[in-house]
């Protein structure tokens, strides 16, 4: 009896050493590599995803990269697209600006702009007329000129000259020829305070959008600062991104049509053709993550085509796709049949930025692969935002970035679906249980018998 339940209670110790053994999380994934952060306590970072990272992930939507600390916790993350303002470092120009002349109070009142332009379309010089009387004129305003500017606005930064409290309202229109005007922001609030050592400043405007000028006027009639500068945070440009490659080599199928596999878990955003000759083909491009799922058309039909002469080599433009894919089957498609010799598919995509939160001790860590775990996004972007009005506009999260090779964990069993095994175990106990009882009952009746004999 003794030593059943000795066998009882290692299969006890046996069942309960997994869950001790699946504290570390880590423990859930394929490998991880080490982060090297660029300052150890910012407190909040910024990775960008690597080809390795990519290539070892598994979920459809990347829910299967994680970071964690020295202990094995997962850390608060969220992910960010390439072209999002917290997955690269804002970038602000200044501005030239205008004050415009204080308007008069009717509502019947014109406000007029006659403007001098440099020959690049910058201004020059501003003049404002108001056709009507400006008796009892409020506060005036500011002209700022976005002219040269490539990209959009995402927002603007003012900066004045602290001489008093101030709390305004301001709205701002947008305008491309100085003459129609589309309202952008309303009653936005400007702060400039300070008390028992202690400032809060809000001198931030959001835009999100692309003009040549803005006009920047109060609401009502509160007193404007003294401006010294204005600022603008540029919309990333995506084509100032680097783009990644992958090359794929196709089989064929049907006649007209190439199948191609790629290696990883890529946002892929464009595609491109490549031939060893000169050719000139309409094709289509086609994905799936599933080989019982149907094809999804991508991109196309586009006419793809490659010329080499004597001087240089001349080519069709990538494909843009709709939205990022991250399938792992991909097809062409050509419109003639006859084309016999897969071309190399070529799929662009551009790095994601896991943004993260450091709790615990470092090393930190970023894991990859599994189907066990997946990564549940923190609601980092409001932090940030936080931060940076705390901090400034300009503040970003700290830079961490992947040193070292891969260190296997799991390996090809995180790989593996979870089997229940526990409840298993616990109706083997059962079993077990049920045949000790039965044992004890056989025993005793026999007891029985040979009392009565």
């Amino acid at each position: 009896m003794k030593r059943l339940f000795r066998v009882i209670a290692a299969l006890s110790l046996a069942a309960a050493a997994p869950t001790l053994w699946a504290a570390d999380a880590r423990q859930d994934y394929r490998e991880q590599w080490p982060l090297q952060l660029s300052a150890p306590q910012a407190g909040a970072y910024r990775l960008m995803l690597g080809e390795a990272q990519y290539r070892s992930a598994v979920s459809p939507q990347l829910a299967d990269v994680q970071v964690f600390n020295a202990q094995g916790q997962p850390l608060p993350s969220a992910l960010f697209s390439a072209d999002q303002p917290l997955a690269q470092a804002a970038q602000w120009q200044d501005l030239a600006w205008f004050p415009l002349p204080a308007q008069g109070g009717g509502a019947g009142d014109d406000l007029q702009l006659l403007t001098e332009r440099n020959t690049d379309g910058s201004v020059r010089r501003v003049e404002a007329r108001l056709g009507r009387s400006v008796g009892n004129a409020g506060p005036g305003g500011w002209l700022v000129d976005a002219s040269a500017l490539r990209t959009g606005v995402q927002a603007l930064r003012l900066d004045w000259q602290a001489s008093q409290a101030l709390q305004v309202r301001v709205r701002v229109d947008a305008s491309d020829d100085l003459r129609d005007w589309q309202r952008v922001a309303d009653d936005v609030p400007l702060v400039d305070l300070q008390h028992d050592g202690r400032r809060l400043q809000q001198r931030r405007i959001e835009i999100g959008r692309q003009a040549k000028y803005f006009r920047i006027v109060p609401v009502g009639g509160d007193a404007l600062p003294t401006l010294s500068a204005v600022q603008a945070e540029k919309v990333p440009l995506a084509q100032a991104i680097d783009w990644q490659w992958r090359s794929l080599a196709g089989s064929a199928g049907k006649p007209g049509e190439f199948e191609y596999t790629l290696d990883g878990r890529f946002p892929i955003a464009q595609a491109d053709i490549a031939t060893a000759d000169n050719s000139v083909v309409q094709w289509t491009l086609l994905s799936r993550d599933d080989a019982n799922q149907p094809w999804q058309v991508r991109a196309g039909p586009w006419v793809a085509y490659q010329l080499q002469d004597t001087e240089q080599r001349r080519q069709s433009q990538a494909q843009a796709l709709a939205v990022p894919i991250r399938d792992r089957f991909w097809k062409l498609t050509a419109s003639q049949a006859q084309v016999a010799t897969a071309p190399t598919l070529k799929l662009g995509y551009q790095p994601e930025a896991l943004v993260f939160l450091s709790q615990g001790e470092a090393p930190f860590s970023v894991a990859a692969g599994s189907v066990r775990a997946a990564r549940s996004d923190a609601p980092v972007g409001t932090v940030i935002a936080q931060l940076r009005e705390q901090q400034g506009a300009q503040w970003q999260p700290a830079l961490a970035t992947v040193q070292g090779a891969a260190q296997p964990l799991a390996g090809d069993a995180a790989l593996q679906p979870v089997r229940d095994w526990k409840r298993w175990l616990l109706w083997g106990l059962l079993v077990l249980g049920v045949g000790v009882v039965g044992g004890f009952a056989v025993s005793l009746l026999r007891q029985g018998d040979r009392s009565n004999g």
